[in-house]
């Protein structure tokens, strides 16, 4: 897909030429895993592949949207004076919960738009397609109409989207890896204060390959409110012992010491939880040293914790990552995004990845009965106008 065919198809649909085009990245994140819900450390950046849209301007209320990878439904419309959430409407339900939210935040939004959207993240990979559309979005609606939104703002708007119209109770994470996303850096963020730093990824020998299950994963339909309900369930057990507001706060002592408290698959969640925001600080230091072999163990151990202790792995995500993880050149593997299906990541020598793709995909297909996707995941940078 490229533009000169976005081009021909915006012609097409509305009969007349586009104005301003768009792009917002997706993201994968490196390591720290469900646990921007829970007040901790992740470590994501953004990546090439992600949204497009063309956009032209209409001097009445309505926006008419089109989107290249779902050709089938058609142009859908509505007015931005009716934005209530219609599950006929799609992937166009983002576009208007992003209006809908300008809207209550008091910003002015007095005419629609003509736009023609097309996106090369795998659909359902949990490479945050989802959270690209909305970062697309926010783009377009600030500079149509010259909002003064800060990337943070524009992340946190994304994020209220998200929760509150779409019902996804996710995190932080995705929209602030995007929307404030630097090309060659990983963001450190702290998702209880949004302090955040930047740090360059600068891999020279090797390079991350991500590895698709193709296995869709419906992020609202999987099991992930039900780990965020698990978690906001030990908590609260584990504030009646600590002075805690999230389990990032909870120290590995206090869970020891009170593991009483504690279901047994709870104890695990919570386990996962402060595990994981360690092994988020020990990465950014090992990346700062240059320390690509302890890099590639904190991605292992990452796996495991998610596999056994968290639960959100399953056969596909499992059977890539110890694929990945018998290959020569390989320094570690995990699976990232909220999991049920999507991607993992591994961090592969340069001399190694056309070998490692080989392999692990003939493994996978053996076992799983469908070929998997991989592709070398190259350090973007945040939403644009083109």
């Amino acid at each position: 897909m490229n533009f000169e065919e976005m081009h021909l198809k915006f012609n097409q649909v509305f009969q007349q030429e586009y104005e301003t085009k768009y792009f917002a990245p997706g993201r994968i994140n490196i390591i720290g895993e469900h646990i921007d819900y829970n007040g901790g450390l992740v470590f994501p950046c953004p990546i090439t592949l992600g949204t497009y849209a063309l956009v032209s301007k209409r001097n009445d209320k309505m926006v008419q949207a089109y989107s290249m990878n779902f050709e089938n439904l058609g142009v859908i419309g509505f007015s931005l004076d009716d934005l209530t959430y219609n599950k006929e409407h799609n992937w166009v339900n983002y576009v208007k919960g992003v209006a809908k939210v300008l809207l209550e935040e008091g910003y002015e939004l007095n005419h629609g738009f003509n736009i023609v959207v097309y996106g090369n993240i795998p659909n359902g990979s949990g490479l945050s397609s989802s959270a690209s559309l909305e970062m697309l979005c926010t783009t377009i609606f600030k500079d149509l109409f010259s909002l003064s939104i800060t990337p943070v703002e524009a992340a946190l708007l994304g994020k209220k989207v998200e929760n509150e119209y779409i019902g996804v109770n996710s995190g932080i994470m995705d929209q602030f890896a995007i929307s404030l996303g630097k090309k060659n850096q990983v963001i450190l963020l702290d998702c209880n204060t949004l302090e955040y730093s930047y740090h360059p990824l600068q891999l020279e020998k090797h390079s991350i390959v991500i590895m698709n299950t193709n296995k869709r994963r419906e992020l609202a339909d999987s099991k992930y409110n039900e780990r965020r309900s698990e978690c906001e369930a030990a908590l609260a057990k584990l504030q009646t012992v600590c002075d805690a507001s999230n389990l990032c706060e909870v120290s590995l002592e206090i869970l020891e010491a009170h593991k009483a408290l504690l279901s047994e698959v709870e104890y695990r969640r919570v386990h996962h939880v402060i595990t994981e925001n360690m092994r988020v600080k020990q990465a950014t230091v090992a990346l700062q040293a240059g320390d690509l072999v302890q890099l590639g163990k904190l991605l292992n151990g990452s796996h495991e914790s998610l596999c056994k202790d968290y639960e959100v792995t399953g056969t596909e995500l499992d059977t890539l990552v110890e694929a990945a993880w018998g290959v020569e050149g390989v320094l570690g593997a995990r699976m990232t995004g909220a999991g049920f299906g999507g991607c993992s990541i591994a961090l592969v020598e340069n001399g190694c990845v056309d070998n490692f793709i080989e392999a692990v995909g003939k493994k996978y297909e053996e076992e799983i009965g469908y070929a998997a996707s991989f592709f070398v995941a190259t350090i973007g940078d945040g939403p644009i106008r083109i």
